[in-house]
């Protein structure tokens, strides 16, 4: 009987990852129940083409002057990319997940979120909920201050690392 449930689990993300191919997508999340105490999480996802795209064309352009320029100019290109992106996770203030989960911006729903943009914050406040493996992980102000970016929204996956907030 679970070997009949193996094959059907494995066929079924099969068929997820079919889908994901076939309509350009690049997560996919189902939750299966099978009974009260019995159920699936799949979460299948892929690598966005369109990060390594931008890299792979600035450094034939860069190649084309001289090899002094190009040297100057393909540094100066990569250090302009990552600032952007990297910017709130560079911030001096940022918050960032202590580990891979769902985000939850309030205790249970319909509540108010434990903050908003331009609170006030004391060390040891809670922030967020951060759930993993079915544990509800409080993420508290590592100081005192102003809430000045919220980085995500009610329900993000988030990976270890990820920017949460910014506090200044």
């Amino acid at each position: 009987m679970t070997d009949n449930k193996h094959e059907a689990d494995v066929a079924f993300i099969k068929a997820l990852a079919e889908l994901l191919r076939e309509n350009d997508l690049t997560e996919l999340q189902v939750k299966r129940d099978y009974g009260e105490d019995d159920s699936l999480n799949v979460r299948v996802s892929r690598a966005s083409q369109t990060v390594a795209a931008p890299v792979q064309v600035a450094v034939p352009a860069a190649a084309a002057p001289a090899p002094a320029a190009a040297a100057a100019a393909a540094p100066a290109a990569a250090a302009e990319a990552p600032a952007s992106a990297e910017d709130p996770a560079s911030h001096p203030g940022a918050v960032t997940s202590p580990m891979v989960g769902t985000v939850y911006m309030q205790p249970e729903p319909g509540a108010p979120s434990f903050v908003s943009v331009g609170a006030n914050v004391s060390e040891g406040d809670t922030l967020l909920i951060v759930e993993a493996m079915k544990t509800m992980n409080h993420i508290h102000a590592p100081k005192s201050g102003t809430v000045k970016r919220i980085l995500v929204t009610d329900g993000d996956a988030v990976e270890f690392g990820t920017p949460l907030v910014i506090i200044e």
